[in-house]
């Protein structure tokens, strides 16, 4: 068979290193791939979110089955233009991936169907907001509506910072059109769990738990990013709470896009804020979330490809969805810098890795034959174990591995875990 595999980053690399375990598949190409990718697989030069030509590539090479990962082009409509030319895709249409395309939809869908979330207003008026926080308390939360790479969420701690935030969001408009509307939501507190599941409309699985860390810097210091790291399973998603999220969050969602229309097939992913008063919704995307996939997918002892067959074709009742006991961890490799600026095209070099680790590119780049970094977050260089503080280890050992000009880690991915599991023991 052959796949396409839609999408140029770690998720990406990862998701492709898992496809490749099944032996029906002959040939995997990635649109657009990346430096590593081609290493797994062939890279064509045609970018994520150029739904024209993707769907033209795939009728012309004859693609049995897609892979749309990023939101982009979920959000475009790219699975909808791929299906109408007969062409099965593991992920949501458009109509679907609309619950992470649009803040302003998710936030009314769980209110309206009463699923566990902050409180909040949206406004399209930015002098309206600025009124609005003269009775909120602080910090609030104000978010872009549309996708923002992850970036479009602000926590403001008081009100001058919030009128800031609404101003740079809504009339220096740095997300572009994502900010034409906003919402502004409470401040949860607890620790902050991801939950991955397969769903096919009818049925939902979830995936191994897993803990992100977003800032910058050691300590939840510096600048928000798309990720520097993370770990699996999250010791705080103990089995009470995940029994709580199936039967509060996960099955009611699912049920909301029905009843709404918008029946959800692919990966729908699940931000939980684990509160005093329960878990709640911080967030919905429609696709695999990056770098978490880094360490779930390394944990699936079952087949993706036949998972994401099971999904597209609505069979995933059937379908054994299983992971593995043990654990792993993901560091981020980025460019010194990152997520402001940061030099490129640096030559990565990579010595023999210790058994169990594995390195997932994400920026980069080939140039003259030579793998060079080509963006911000350059590599996930991931491990398995069976217990966390080994994966952890094995993560780290494995990076000193890898090498590049201005490159540069976090040194405590994983300790927020580790301390929790040694306050339980």
């Amino acid at each position: 068979m052959k796949v396409m595999v839609i999408g140029g980053g770690g998720r990406e690399h990862a998701i492709i290193h898992s496809l490749k375990k099944n032996s029906e598949i002959d040939k995997i190409y990635a649109l657009p791939g990346n430096g590593g990718i081609a290493k797994e697989a062939q890279c064509v030069a045609i970018g994520a979110t150029d739904k024209e030509k993707i769907v033209e590539f795939a009728v012309d090479n004859k693609i049995d089955f897609a892979v749309v990962a990023p939101d982009d082009p979920l959000v475009l409509g790219v699975v909808d233009a791929l299906n109408e030319k007969g062409i099965d895709a593991f992920g949501p249409r458009a109509n679907a991936a609309i619950i992470e395309g649009s803040k302003v939809f998710s936030k009314n869908l769980m209110k309206k169907y009463n699923i566990p979330t902050a409180a909040y207003e949206v406004f399209s008026d930015s002098e309206k907001a600025k009124e609005y926080l003269n009775s909120c308390d602080f910090p609030i939360v104000i978010k872009a509506d549309g996708l923002a790479l992850g970036k479009g969420v602000i926590i403001a701690p008081n009100l001058e910072e919030a009128k800031d935030a609404i101003d740079m969001i809504m009339k220096d408009k740095v997300f572009g059109a994502s900010g034409n509307n906003i919402v502004i939501e409470e401040f949860l507190t607890g620790p902050e769990v991801s939950v991955l599941c397969f769903t096919d409309g009818k049925c939902l699985k979830p995936m191994v738990s897993s803990m992100d860390h977003k800032r910058a810097l050691d300590n939840d210091e510096g600048l928000n990013t798309g990720g520097m790291g993370t770990i699996a399973p999250n010791p705080c998603y103990t089995e009470s709470i995940a029994k709580e999220c199936m039967e509060t969050i996960f099955i009611p969602t699912m049920e909301a896009m029905n009843k709404e229309g918008r029946t959800f097939k692919g990966c729908l992913y699940f931000g939980l804020m684990l509160t005093p008063k329960g878990p709640k919704v911080i967030e919905y995307n429609c696709r695999f979330g990056d770098p978490e996939t880094q360490v779930v997918l390394p944990l699936l002892k079952s087949d993706l490809f036949d998972i994401m067959r099971s999904v597209a074709n609505g069979t995933l009742e059937n379908q054994e969805v299983e992971f593995s006991k043990g654990a792993a961890a993901c560091v981020i490799a980025a460019s010194k810098g990152y997520p402001q600026k940061y030099d490129k095209g640096f030559v990565i070099t990579e010595e023999s890795l210790p058994e169990g680790s594995f390195v997932y590119h994400a920026g980069t780049a080939l140039k003259d034959g030579k793998v060079v970094t080509n963006g911000g977050r350059v590599l996930g260089i991931t491990a398995t174990a069976d217990n966390l503080e080994d994966a952890i280890k094995k993560a780290y050992a494995a990076s000193e591995k890898v090498s590049f000009e201005n490159k540069y880690q976090r040194s405590d991915i994983g300790k927020k875990a580790l301390d929790i599991l040694n306050r339980e023991n």
